[in-house]
């Protein structure tokens, strides 16, 4: 007999890390470019672009940081609060959170009897954690981690944000706002896909999606620059 092995290729526990990885590497370049593309198109020369550049990715960099931190600690918080709350359930009204548990179990399909079995099998097993899993969604897979999420949305929002600088470092005089744009946009549609690849999405849908908005922020600040360019 063949032995086939199986083997299941999920992406759920990819969500935290991905999300802020690809966030800030989005932002990065989206923003960035569309300060150069902006300060660019209002007839400003390369050292005030370069210097825009980096003044922005220095405070995009700290944005996200502090944005992804203050936003999953308090995810974190609530988490916290939940689980102590369930604690002191289980500990005073055990026989309540038992019956809750079972209505759970019932709504997702099982037989009344076998409900209240499972219920007090995980019950015994670990309550807290069912009760956590079951009746309020957290699991370890998907606690927050705030200092990761910070630490990345950084990293990334600079790495993204590295690329629009290059291209107007090198791109000649006359045609900065042009090569940013160009460069920003197939970089981000392939940002878009490849987030989509990984998180398990269809890869054209993310690469269209990424790069639409990413042009449609570069457009309005381009607008802006020559607004303002002109009335100067």
């Amino acid at each position: 007999m063949t032995s086939v092995s199986h083997v299941d290729i999920h992406t759920v526990h990819r969500i935290g890390w991905l999300r802020a990885a690809v966030l800030g590497a989005n932002d990065g370049m989206v923003s960035t470019a569309s300060l150069l593309v902006g300060v660019a198109a209002a007839g400003s020369g390369r050292p005030e672009i370069l210097v825009a550049g980096v003044a922005g990715l220095a405070a995009g960099a700290m944005s996200m940081a502090a944005g992804e931190y203050v936003s999953v600690s308090s995810q974190t918080d609530a988490e916290r609060a939940d689980t102590e709350r369930e604690r002191q359930e289980l500990r005073d009204i055990p026989a309540k959170e038992l019956e809750e548990l079972t209505r759970i179990y019932v709504g997702r399909g099982l037989e009344p009897g076998l409900a209240r079995e499972v219920a007090v099998q995980l019950t015994k097993r670990d309550g807290l954690g069912a009760h956590l899993r079951d009746e309020l969604g957290i699991s370890g897979m998907g606690a927050a981690h705030p200092v990761q999420a910070a630490v990345v949305s950084a990293l990334t929002f600079a790495a993204g944000a590295a690329l629009p600088l290059a291209v107007a470092l090198a791109a000649p005089e006359g045609t900065v706002a042009v090569a940013v744009a160009l460069a920003t946009l197939l970089a981000l549609v392939g940002l878009g896909a490849l987030g989509a690849h990984v998180g398990g999405a269809p890869r054209g849908r993310g690469a269209l999606r990424v790069g639409f908005w990413g042009a449609m922020a570069m457009a309005v600040t381009a607008a802006v620059g020559l607004v303002f360019g002109v009335a100067a």
